[in-house]
């Protein structure tokens, strides 16, 4: 175990974080430190065919070792972490035989994860935990699965004696900001189904995910001296705010679960003469998620009726897909990791990912691709953290997986 936890906390102090701001591709540079560490690790540990392209997509091939044909699998975990918060200067602390209580991350600035208010906490009592300090995120998003992937092809290898087909792995660039696949070459790849590794909690298995749209509202107001400003004054903030509350109050992110969809703001910047609102747009089903971008649209062009201007300009772009149409016809891939999940007392949590990965695009670029979980909990934030053992448990579906793809294909 020692040695996967090295190999994890080698990845997640290279800072990688992705750029939401940055057209270029990859969105920050320093992401190809890490993919240049993957490039090396995995010629050490006796991977054939690694490569890094222009892209900085690592990929690599584990060959197969029995003489009758398999399907080839893939594996695939994004090497950047979240824009949402701090990566510079990660230093992650270790929590053995957790014991179920508060853990002090920071008391210098009295921060603290606490089980009274993230109860998945208790899940992991008596179990080695990693945190943060307090200041950074963690970034087990998703080198979690960077880690857990490595370790089973390194097992692999070392252990020839376990049957499997080829094996493809691949880590992105770009996750967090939507971009992930975009320049992913399935063909290159060639993998007839892939997993990524990029859930949270022990024993979840995802295929479906929200239908996703980015939306950017442009808000033009008019200056002027704030002492003679009746009748000639336009506060953009003011009227951005009578947009915010136009939409439906009870569909955000906190007061939603399960299936229900949302409208996320998440980024908000004005003065009086303009204000600009960055909103995610999310929903599982097509219909409502076409509808809500009709109702985002149809805000904007209230108030701008009222208004008898375009004071309110709004732009919406989708980013990816439910995978579930992709998904269903070929379940067998589901059934796969389902069963190597059970083969190890992991009971499978199957449900809709809250969200998105890299495998919703590849699944409708001809790449199904389930979620497979990582071990992390509350991503993107100073509260995140990771069982030691998850990683292990991870490690272990991977493996099962070849294993039982090898078995099935030869009956």
């Amino acid at each position: 175990m020692q040695k996967i936890i090295d190999r994890f906390v080698k990845y997640v102090t290279v800072d990688t974080q992705s750029d939401p701001n940055n057209p270029a591709f990859p969105s920050t540079d320093k992401q190809w430190d890490l993919a240049r560490i993957l490039v090396d690790e995995l010629k050490e540990i006796g991977m054939d065919d690694v490569t890094l392209d222009e892209n900085c997509y690592v990929m690599a091939t584990l060959p197969s070792n029995v003489d009758y044909e398999v399907p080839t699998i893939g594996f695939i975990a994004h090497i950047d972490t979240s824009p949402d918060f701090t990566a510079v200067n990660v230093k992650p602390q270790f929590h053995p035989n957790y014991d179920g209580k508060d853990i002090v991350l920071n008391e210098a600035e009295n921060i603290v994860l606490s089980p009274s208010y993230f109860e998945d906490l208790l899940l992991y009592k008596g179990q080695t935990l990693i945190t943060t300090n307090g200041t950074t995120l963690l970034g087990a998003d998703d080198k979690a699965g960077i880690t857990e992937i490595v370790s089973a092809m390194e097992y692999l290898i070392q252990n020839p004696e376990i049957k499997h087909g080829k094996i493809r792995i691949c880590f992105t660039p770009d996750e967090e900001v939507g971009k992930g696949a975009h320049m992913f070459d399935v063909d290159k790849f060639g993998a007839d189904w892939a997993y990524t590794m990029d859930g949270s909690q022990v024993g979840e298995l995802e295929y479906e995910n929200f239908n996703a749209a980015g939306a950017k509202v442009v808000v033009q107001g008019k200056i002027v001296h704030p002492g003679y400003a009746k009748g000639k004054m336009i506060n953009s903030m003011l009227i951005a705010n009578e947009f915010i509350s136009s939409l439906p109050q009870n569909e955000i992110p906190q007061e939603t679960e399960g299936y229900e969809g949302f409208y996320h703001l998440y980024s908000l910047k004005g003065e009086v003469e303009k204000t600009e609102l960055q909103y995610i747009i999310r929903d599982h089903d097509m219909a409502l998620f076409e509808k809500r971008k009709k109702v985002f649209q149809a805000a904007a062009d209230a108030i701008n009726k009222k208004w008898g201007a375009t004071l309110v300009q709004v732009e919406i772009n989708d980013q990816y897909y439910n995978m579930r149409e992709k998904i269903e016809p070929v379940m067998h891939i589901v059934d796969i990791a389902e069963e190597a999940m059970k083969q190890l007392s992991i009971k499978p949590i199957i449900k809709a990912i809250r969200g998105g990965t890299d495998g919703s695009q590849l699944s409708y670029k001809g790449l199904p691709c389930p979620n497979i979980f990582a071990g992390g909990h509350n991503f993107h934030g100073r509260y995140e953290y990771i069982a030691a053992e998850s990683i292990q448990l991870a490690t272990s579906v991977i493996i099962n997986i070849a294993k039982i793809t090898a078995e099935r294909a030869k009956k």
